[in-house]
């Protein structure tokens, strides 16, 4: 069969995420929630057990916080001393979220677990029963931000070894959707002679290259409406003949979003009546719903300025999330039917001037009372700048819609 290595290639456990923005969901279903990134870790570990694979990479970003909860510490120490006992070793690496230096208190794991030491890339050598040899390369966080170029120190060392894989938690130099760590182009990673990339720090599952793969596995739980569908890790398997790889979904929750056109709806029970036939297409695992509701001709409007439809969610939700699996819509809205064209903003009169001012407006001195209170702020993240033009445009819609259509 020649020489052969096979492993699991995961980053972004965020074990002991506190999935902010979830407090409206009942307490029962939010147990489930805050427990999913732990039982994601159950399913990576059993998978790794059930394949039989050499070891387990975790590229980055193990824990969600730089000052780990001893719970997280704990049972993380247990799942490596199972993997232990199936003699599967272990190459990890702290990221952004968990660097080095954030957490002086960490327990100590067996000695199947081997961890980058600092942001120097070094490298590990793993020994397989017939003589197989891998080398793993990395590094570790030791600060919250690495903002230097790594790429260029990740050079192929151990002339012995069969396979070179390198583990990189960083991102590509024109990302422009997440905070730019360990930048690196592609054409940096592909040129060197390395059999594997495993990546790490976006959460989005993708397949930058395929000879040789360069790969983000995304993270293993998805933790809000934007980390959307199967999270999970991906089996590879290296061997003279070259890479061959498959995702496996490891996910206990998921985020879902849903459209629904309700346009000419009749009464409230009929949307009920549709929100529920929806919500039961393709209920498969647990879920957490983003439910648009497109309504082009204005019909439920009245519903909405009277709060017709929180209450119409809170019994939706009562009966979805008694079924197994259980889903729960924890947040929806309304698409009105009315369109700002650019013709209207950029007419001469009230409502385009209206328009026009809304593109400028900042809503950060608007937040500012709110985040000054020590007890919000312990429950609430930045607002990003997509979340603030979300808020923007519906603020936006809001205002013209009264102004044009009463």
């Amino acid at each position: 069969m020649g020489n052969q290595v096979t492993f699991l290639h995961a980053a972004d456990l965020h074990l002991d995420s506190p999935f902010i923005g979830l407090a409206e969901v009942p307490e029962h279903l939010f147990t489930h929630i805050t427990e999913s990134t732990f039982r994601a870790l159950d399913r990576l570990v059993q998978a790794a057990i059930d394949k039989q694979v050499d070891f387990v990479l975790m590229v980055g970003d193990i824990f969600d916080q730089e000052v780990q909860s001893l719970k997280a510490q704990i049972r993380l120490r247990r799942k490596m001393e199972e993997l232990k006992h199936h003699n599967i070793q272990v190459y990890a690496s702290y990221g952004n979220h968990d660097f080095i230096k954030g957490s002086p208190h960490r327990v100590s794991f067996p000695d199947n677990v081997h961890i980058f030491p600092d942001e120097q890339v070094s490298s590990f050598i793993f020994t397989k029963e017939d003589g197989t040899k891998a080398a793993i390369h990395g590094f570790s966080y030791e600060n919250r931000g690495v903002t230097d170029r790594k790429a260029d120190q990740y050079i192929v060392t151990g002339d012995s070894a069969h396979f070179q894989i390198a583990t990189l938690h960083g991102s590509l130099q024109s990302n422009t959707e997440h905070d730019v760590y360990a930048p690196f182009r592609l054409g940096e990673l592909v040129e060197k002679e390395f059999d594997y990339w495993a990546l790490g720090h976006i959460h989005k599952r993708e397949v930058l290259h395929e000879n040789p793969p360069v790969i983000y596995p995304g993270n293993i739980q998805g933790r809000n409406r934007k980390e959307q569908g199967e999270k999970g890790c991906y089996y590879v398997t290296l061997s003279e003949e070259g890479a061959d790889y498959s995702f496996l979904p490891l996910q206990e929750i998921m985020f879902d979003s849903i459209s629904m056109d309700i346009t000419g709806i009749e009464g409230i029970h009929q949307l009920e009546k549709r929100i529920l036939e929806k919500v039961e297409e393709g209920r498969t695992a647990p879920r957490l719903i983003d439910l648009k509701l497109i309504d082009r001709e204005g019909s439920i409007r009245e519903w909405s300025e009277q709060y017709v439809l929180e209450d119409l969610m809170e019994l939706v939700n009562e009966t979805i999330s008694a079924s197994m699996p259980w889903s729960y819509i924890f947040r929806f809205e309304v698409e009105s039917g009315l369109r700002i064209d650019e013709q209207m903003a950029e007419g001469e009169h009230f409502i385009g001037e209206l328009i026009r001012n809304f593109s400028d407006a900042d809503i950060q001195p608007f937040l500012k009372d709110l985040y000054q209170q020590k007890q919000a702020r312990k429950y609430l993240a930045a607002v990003t700048d997509e979340e603030e033009e979300e808020i923007k445009e519906q603020a936006e819609q809001m205002l013209i819609r009264e102004l044009l259509m009463k």
